[in-house]
């Protein structure tokens, strides 16, 4: 013992620091506050309430006599560790508020115990006069302004400036008080409050005394900045919503635990000047549950009496059976009620309005349900109200804030919009509805709103506002729309969609940690109506806990802007990025190690006789080729960001770059050779015939082709000109060449049912003709050497992300041909009925090989057809199966002069021009552009590449400035616009218009027949 005692005290003059540390940890650890109170009333803290382990718990759960035990035990441990820090270094005073530190970081990190009367005691103990004046200015000031959260950070304020003022010279005592007065606020900042608990869980004894330190006198009001976690959703968005301008009655809320009799007493009640009591429980009202119809609400209370009453029942409300399975229900945790006392509209007309169609879940519809008289007569479903629809277009509308961020919520005089509906509201009332929801929609970046209204014949007031729950998540076509275009079948999908979630889950745990784990990466995209969409929704939560402004959902449902993360948010997400700019700068690196085991992959599969396989192995094989994708897609993802980043940050412009190593660029180039040595061929052929027969009209022969109106046709005139097989052979094995170096590429390269050009070589054999008949100009490479000549740190990643694109299409190439080897053995078998079947079944599907199948496959091919018949919204608002909203959605159109029309998209490559309108479904369509002739298309996927190139401008209806279509137009250097929602349906075939693709607006000249529009 006298070995040990001996150690212990060589230990402690050798590291005395230390060892002050560990005694303050451990003493702040000890659970003492927790075996007192389980002792003397069998209440375990660390279980019930908010589970802290303090003195006001303590005096809450257990009551007067536990809460003064309480309160002893953390004198003494604050005493304690003081004068343990004197005793170790009795000259040096700064270590004693240090010593304070560990030991309530203890209490915080093991007991969720804020240690505030460990510090208070140990204070008085360093410095009784710093305490003392501290808090004796601390209580004079909260009990004039009643108020818990400001008095706390005044106290902290107080206290560091009590020891400036009595210790000026002293910088080690004044960073102590500073660092312990930090780590305090940090405690604050991060630790629910015993305070906030209601009265039903607080013990009769200690609710007089806790009341007092609540601050039961200064009731919030909807004119002070709210928070959700005191005062319940409904409460804070309203008193959001009034600072932001909007006409929102007054109110008061009564927090969970407080009395409200001051309240009550205060108010001036009448029959002239009624208030309506509403439930604003915690959770109530949030994106994901309205809690609608849970709680009780009372309105028309004009007495003293009848508002106790009020606030009582509405309390009870909360604890009711019905209200309790609902959020056992959803997973709601039980936390309290905040009740909303709030002065009542007498309004003449009422109602609900939604900013999206709850039913249809697309379009631009407004729904507004109204009634004479106040909204409760629409909301509690007792009547039949009037319904209208408005139609607001989502582009082309500004919802204007002015800076002092108060809203400018009222409907222009000259602004109109086109009402369904029929009723006694009048008109122009309905349209101020429609417009006030619509842009409180924009105010909440594109949630849609549910919103409740009373119009008292002179004002409009917004009585309650929230997200509508059934409309969320919301899907955005903005995205998905170029990198999964189209309508897809089954098989796709279930290819695509797990591969595509999975990456971007891997990318954004990779910068989330530990906060990815709440997160649903699964949920990253879906199909609607057999069109792909990403979840808005997600990745704005995703977007904002990477610290991306909240802006991030405008950004990805709109294309808006996004602001500059604050500094503070960056800082936290710091690791997160440095994790992500690693892998970046690893990228090429990685890529050269997967690369030769892709390589080798597709080097064996490409030797593979699909025929004399059997099922198994057919399986097997798309199995393996599904395991290379996952790699593959990896890098088909992270090069293209890698590009743009290094693009943008080292500010290199377009024309700069060389992409001669894209797939898409490089078939274009390679077609556009062989058009240019057919045509060599030919004039030569021509010049000796007409050298052999001089009477013979050159000029007749000037555009050899210009007759040529099929493969056929240019097949006979090959074999006119060269008396023979000869020119027809050599055409067939150019263009076979052609097609062994690029057939794996399709007209859409990431949806496998789409037939590659080496199965149907119709659409390369159609393109070709158009560059035989309309020559191209075949623009210079970038030059290394030219005064805008590319970083090669930008250049590199050009060429991987060619070289990724080949080897990824060249798998989904090969995974076709696999499904199509193993479909060819099910038509043999009597399994499937005809080609193309099997692309409408999942691969789990075809994996568990069905013995009947066609009844599925028949409605999945209807399905499919109906869908390709209605056009796709670009954004969806909820799940489960979308309604036909029998109205087109509004294009962004304005007024572009005398009965002119313009619609507004990305300028995507610059230049002006006028021209005819070719407008093209698919590829599937027969396309003969002229020059001059302006292309109308739904997206630019790869596929397309060949064909933009033929046209004379390009207007897309997807797409932005990093779109393929978007890159050859500039490579070309032909004008194209992108990003014109619907402009396949606005324009027409013949219409001229003008495209600048500097401002990205197109504007409609004449009609189809040549009249002024």
């Amino acid at each position: 013992m006298m070995l040990i005692m001996e150690w212990l005290q060589t230990s402690i003059q050798a590291h005395p620091l230390v060892f002050l540390g560990m005694i303050g940890f451990v003493l702040g650890s000890l659970p003492l506050i927790e075996w007192a109170t389980y002792g003397l009333s069998g209440q375990r803290l660390s279980q019930i309430g908010t589970g802290n382990v303090s003195v006001s718990a303590a005096f809450a759960h257990g009551g007067t006599t536990v809460g003064v035990v309480a309160v002893l035990l953390e004198m003494f441990r604050g005493i304690a560790v003081v004068l343990l820090a004197r005793s170790l270094f009795p000259n040096e005073p700064a270590w004693e508020l240090i010593a304070l530190i560990p030991l309530i970081a203890g209490r915080y990190l093991i007991h969720r115990g804020a240690g505030v009367t460990n510090v208070v005691w140990g204070y008085f103990v360093h410095d009784w006069r710093v305490a003392f004046f501290t808090g004796l200015l601390g209580g004079i000031i909260f009990t004039i302004l009643r108020a818990k959260a400001t008095s706390r950070w005044l106290v902290l304020a107080l206290t560091v400036l009590i020891t400036v003022l009595l210790h000026p010279y002293n910088t080690a005592e004044l960073t102590a008080c500073l660092l312990l007065c930090l780590v305090i606020a940090m405690i604050y900042s991060q630790i629910p409050d015993d305070l906030d608990l209601a009265d039903s869980s607080v013990k009769p004894e200690s609710r007089r005394m806790l009341g007092f330190f609540r601050g039961d006198r200064a009731f919030p009001s909807l004119k002070q900045p709210l928070k959700v976690s005191d005062v319940g959703e409904k409460s804070a968005t309203l008193s959001q919503l009034k600072s932001w301008g909007y006409p929102v009655p007054m109110g008061w809320v009564i927090q969970p635990g407080d009395d409200p009799e001051s309240l009550v007493q205060s108010l001036q009640l009448s029959g002239d000047c009624p208030v309506i009591v509403r439930s604003s429980a915690i959770g109530e009202d949030s994106e994901d549950s309205s809690a609608a119809g849970q709680y009780e609400s009372f309105g028309n209370i004009t007495t003293p009496c009848a508002l106790r009453q009020a606030i009582l029942q509405c309390q009870q409300s909360y604890s009711r059976a019905s209200a309790v399975k609902y959020r056992r229900d959803r997973n709601l945790p039980d936390t309290g009620m905040a009740v909303l006392v709030q002065r009542q509209i007498k309004g003449v007309f009422s109602g609900v309005a939604f900013s999206r169609d709850p039913i249809t879940r697309q379009g631009d519809a407004v729904v507004i349900e109204a009634l004479p008289g106040d909204a409760s007569q629409v909301v509690s479903g007792r009547l039949t109200p009037e319904q209208y629809q408005v139609f607001i277009p989502t582009e082309g509308i500004e919802f204007d804030t002015d800076n002092d961020q108060r809203a400018r919520w009222k409907i222009p005089d000259e602004q109109t919009f086109p009402i369904n509906g029929d009723g006694n509201i009048p008109p122009r009332l309905i349209q101020h509805v429609a417009y006030l929801v619509r842009h409180l929609e924009h105010r909440y970046h594109g949630i849609p709103q549910d919103m409740e209204w009373s119009y008292d014949g002179q004002s409009l007031w917004v009585l309650q506002s929230r997200p509508i729950t059934t409309l969320l998540p919301l899907w955005t076509r903005k995205i998905a729309a170029e990198v999964i275009p189209g309508h897809l079948h089954p098989l796709t999908w279930s290819i695509n969609r797990p591969l595509t979630c999975g990456v971007w889950g891997d990318i954004f745990s990779l910068v989330l940690g530990k906060q990815a784990d709440e997160f649903d990466f699964q949920q990253t995209a879906t199909l609607h109506n057999s069109v792909a969409y990403f979840n808005a929704s997600l990745l704005g939560q995703i977007f904002r806990c990477m610290g991306l402004p909240e802006e991030s959902l405008e950004f990805l449902t709109r294309g808006a802007k996004l602001k500059r993360p604050s500094l503070l948010i960056t800082l936290k997400q710091l690791p997160g990025l440095w994790r992500l700019v690693r892998r970046e700068w690893s990228l090429e690196r990685d890529f050269e190690g997967d690369c030769p085991h892709l390589t080798t992959a597709l080097q064996t599969l490409s030797k593979d006789d699909l025929h004399s396989l059997s099922e198994q192995e057919l399986w097997h094989r798309a199995s393996q080729i599904q395991d290379l994708l996952k790699i593959a897609t990896y890098y088909n993802i992270m090069a293209p960001l890698s590009a743009a980043a290094r693009q943008a940050i080292f500010r290199v412009p377009d024309a700069a770059i060389d992409r001669q190593q894209l797939p898409e660029v490089a078939s274009i180039k390679a077609l556009q050779v062989l058009a240019q040595d057919i045509a060599q061929d030919v004039a030569q052929e021509v010049a000796q015939d007409i050298t052999k027969n001089t009477t013979q009209d050159t000029a007749q022969n000037s555009n050899a082709f210009e007759s040529v109106q099929s493969w056929d046709d240019l097949h006979e005139m090959l074999e006119k000109i060269t008396d023979g097989m000869e020119g027809r052979d050599r055409l067939d094995h150019r263009l076979g060449d052609f097609l062994d170096t690029y057939g794996y590429l399709s007209d859409v390269a990431t949806d496998i049912a789409v037939p590659t050009w080496k199965e149907d070589p119709r659409p390369v054999q159609g393109l070709l003709l158009q560059y035989l008949k309309h020559p191209p100009i075949v623009p210079a490479s970038a030059s290394p050497n030219s005064a805008q000549s590319c970083s090669p740190k930008v250049q590199s990643r050009i060429e991987l992300k060619g070289h990724v694109a080949e080897l990824y299409n060249r798998l989904l190439a090969e995974l076709r041909w696999t499904f199509i080897a193993l479909e060819s053995n099910w038509l043999q078998k009597g399994r499937l009925a005809e080609p193309g079947d099997i692309f409408f079944l999942k691969t789990d599907e075809i994996q568990s090989a069905p013995a009947d199948v066609s009844a599925l496959i028949q409605t999945r091919r209807s399905q499919l057809q109906e869908h390709q018949n209605q056009p796709a919204s670009y954004l969806v608002y909820g799940n489960g199966p979308l309604q036909p909203s029998g109205i087109l959605p509004t294009a962004s159109a304005a007024s572009g002069g005398e009965d002119q029309t313009q619609y507004q998209g990305i300028g995507a490559s610059p230049g002006q021009i006028l021209g005819r309108v070719v407008i093209l479904s698919s590829l599937s369509e027969q396309a003969n552009l002229s020059p001059g002739d302006i292309l109308v298309v739904p997206y630019t996927d790869a596929g397309w590449a060949p064909l933009l190139t033929q046209a004379s401008g390009i207007i897309a209806e997807a797409g932005g400035r990093l779109s393929h279509g978007a890159i050859i137009a500039r490579e070309y250097g032909i004008p194209a616009v992108m990003d014109i929602p619907y402009i396949t349906q606005y324009l027409q075939s013949g219409q001229v218009v003008e495209l600048d693709g500097t401002t990205g607006s197109v504007t409609v000249i004449r009609d189809t027949l040549g009249s002024d529009q």
